[in-house]
């Protein structure tokens, strides 16, 4: 639970930092900048007494560190600016349904009706605030969550294919691996787009990057992969409800979001349809 709600936090202290004039690419930076000695510090360890990479392991850590966490957090941050975080937060809760989409499309796994029932209702939740949003909004809020759907299916894609390695090399020595990847992709990603002033910003951004890289990126990985090994995936995923009802708490509390009758229903049917697919996929033969 303290790893979802660390995780939620992300979108708040990102939302936070732009107030002060940083753009994506730079604020991404910072964050890989901070995470990055924690994430080759963990690769380090898990690989510690294991057989070395092969090449095509390396490719594999370098495909999963570019679609995981590169491009997956760069469109989320993009995206943020351009939406609320409550938004972010809904949409990126999809994710499990994109995993399943993508297992249809890839490999021809069956879809079941239950399965696309609550499938439906998760995605009459998301336009429902996307709706309300845009209305207040304008039209940027489109782009933002066009931006914020496409890290989600980034990250899907991620999931569909790190199966395999998640075997071979561990769920801890790929995570460390793939995400120092993203980070060195980040600092290469401000390195070519931006000149070297534009790391020049406010005092407040960088204190929120670190905030950033170490209680919402580094510390949930590491709380969620040991809840994982105490009480099992699908108890996690029930557990992780709550990461979307953190994020609009802290949105209203701190960022000032505004909460409608509207938003509480366009919530309360993504977090249901979430929950009956999640518990759909989990009986027998599905």
């Amino acid at each position: 639970m303290l790893g979802s709600i660390a995780f939620s936090g992300k979108a708040i202290i990102v939302k936070l930092a732009y107030r002060h004039g940083v753009d994506a690419v730079t604020l991404i930076m910072y964050r890989m900048l901070f995470a990055l000695p924690i994430f080759a510090v963990m690769a380090w360890w898990a690989s510690r007494g294991k057989p070395p990479l092969t090449r095509q392991d390396w490719l594999g850590v370098l495909g999963l560190g570019f679609t995981g966490y590169y491009l997956a957090s760069f469109l989320d941050f993009a995206g943020l600016a351009y939406i609320s975080a409550s938004l972010e937060r809904l949409i990126l809760y999809l994710n499990p349904t994109l995993v399943v989409m993508l297992g249809w499309a890839l490999y021809g796994r069956s879809i079941r009706w239950s399965q696309a029932l609550a499938m439906l209702v998760s995605y009459c939740g998301v336009v429902l605030v996307f709706g309300l949003e845009a209305n207040l909004q304008g039209s940027n809020v489109a782009w933002g969550a066009l931006l914020v759907f496409l890290s989600a299916a980034s990250y899907a894609i991620y999931l569909v294919y790190s199966g395999e390695m998640v075997r071979r090399l561990g769920a801890l020595r790929l995570v460390g691996l793939a995400t120092t990847v993203a980070c060195l992709l980040c600092l290469a990603q401000f390195a070519v787009l931006r000149p070297w002033s534009a790391a020049l910003v406010a005092p407040e951004v960088i204190w929120l990057s670190v905030l950033n890289a170490t209680l919402c990126t580094a510390a949930p990985v590491l709380m969620v992969m040991m809840g994982i090994e105490r009480i099992g995936a699908g108890m996690v995923a029930q557990v992780g409800l709550v990461g979307p009802l953190s994020t609009i708490f802290m949105g209203i509390w701190i960022l000032g979001e505004p909460f409608t009758v509207w938003i509480a229903a366009g919530t309360v049917l993504v977090v249901a349809g979430i929950f009956l697919f999640g518990r759909t996929a989990r009986q027998p033969g599905h």
